[in-house]
């Protein structure tokens, strides 16, 4: 069995910042308010007719090739992570092919919200690890700005989501004590609704009915977010998965070189730090900048942590997530 590994990194995020002070201007908030709470500074939103799920998934794309050194052609199979593709059908997955000017390889969507990216990535390895495919571009990217309530009674997610995309190349591997070790799914349904935008949804309101009913009261159509009860649960989470991927590695929480969870709050964040007992030097955030950008939140991170030089060669990176779902996942990965 082969074995993978992310051989080029890049990401990309709109021009347009917006700040805490920004925000207190179209709602009941403050920068105070906003960083005590999250940890957020600022964040990047699109500008109409500019940037796309798939432009900048595509932006991002085309610097990770660069990175990798690998060409459009080379590439096998693209897997695209979003909760906010242009289209409700098709996926983002097909017009990053076609913008591209890839060969007509498969293209994938992957649904999981917050956790996407992980999931991506461990489909990724496992079409790699068999030998099906070589060289695969994984993608997580998202335009969640034009979907908030930017008022005081959206505030609570309204300050903390931003837009932008990662994007990935993962290959075989050379190296047999490099690459991606191994990675670690989860799900739990039930608690599907704490975290979600209930409705529209194709399965239970169509366009027609939504416009006849032209509800301005309608709140169904923002995203919901039980806070302290996601908190709750994402603190048990990441730290059972990543615990979860260290043991079947014969690994402790003493190897880990560097931890990159997603960018959902700096709180969540500093908990999971402490619970493992590691120094700032052993964890990346970045959510101060970018907000929470969802699918496109690990792999901007994991980007910025390899530009920054916080990543060497023979280091146990760590990536963790968890979100809407509830979705959660790890990856294990000797750099």
């Amino acid at each position: 069995m082969y074995i993978s590994r992310i051989k080029g990194l890049g990401f990309y995020v709109p021009d347009n910042v917006v700040t805490n002070d920004d925000l207190s201007k179209l709602m009941d908030t403050s920068d105070e308010w906003i960083q005590e709470r999250t940890g957020i500074k600022e964040r990047r939103h699109v500008l109409k007719g500019t940037d796309t799920t798939t432009s900048m998934g595509v932006k991002a794309s085309l610097k990770a090739l660069e990175a990798a050194q690998v060409s459009k052609d080379e590439i096998d199979f693209v897997i695209f992570a979003t909760l906010s593709p242009d289209y409700y059908f098709p996926g983002c997955g097909v017009l990053v092919q076609k913008e591209l000017g890839l060969r007509t390889v498969g293209a994938l969507d992957i649904r999981n919200q917050c956790s996407g990216f992980i999931y991506a990535l461990s489909v990724a390895d496992q079409f790699i690890k068999t030998g099906m495919y070589k060289n695969i571009l994984v993608i997580g990217a998202e335009t969640q700005s034009p979907a908030l309530d930017m008022s005081t009674r959206g505030r609570n997610m309204a300050v903390l989501f931003g837009d932008g995309a990662g994007a990935a190349v993962v290959s075989r591997s050379d190296d047999p004590a490099r690459g991606i070790l191994s990675t670690h799914l989860h799900s739990q349904g039930e608690h599907a609704t704490e975290l979600a935008m209930i409705t529209p949804g194709v399965g239970t309101k169509w366009v027609p009915q939504i416009l006849a009913e032209n509800d301005p009261d309608d709140v169904s159509y923002y995203p919901y977010m039980n806070g302290q009860f996601v908190f709750k649960n994402a603190v048990v989470r990441f730290a059972e998965v990543i615990e979860e991927g260290l043991k079947a590695n014969g690994l402790t929480r003493e190897d880990i070189s560097i931890l990159i969870p997603h960018q959902a709050n700096y709180r969540i964040s500093q908990f999971v730090q402490h619970q493992f007992k590691l120094s700032d030097e052993q964890i990346f955030n970045n959510i101060m900048k970018y907000g929470n950008t969802t699918a496109a939140s690990v792999p901007i991170a994991l980007t910025e942590a390899v530009q920054q030089g916080r990543i060497k060669e023979g280091d146990l990176v760590v990536l963790a997530a968890f979100g809407s779902g509830f979705t959660w996942g790890s990856a294990i990965i000797r750099w």
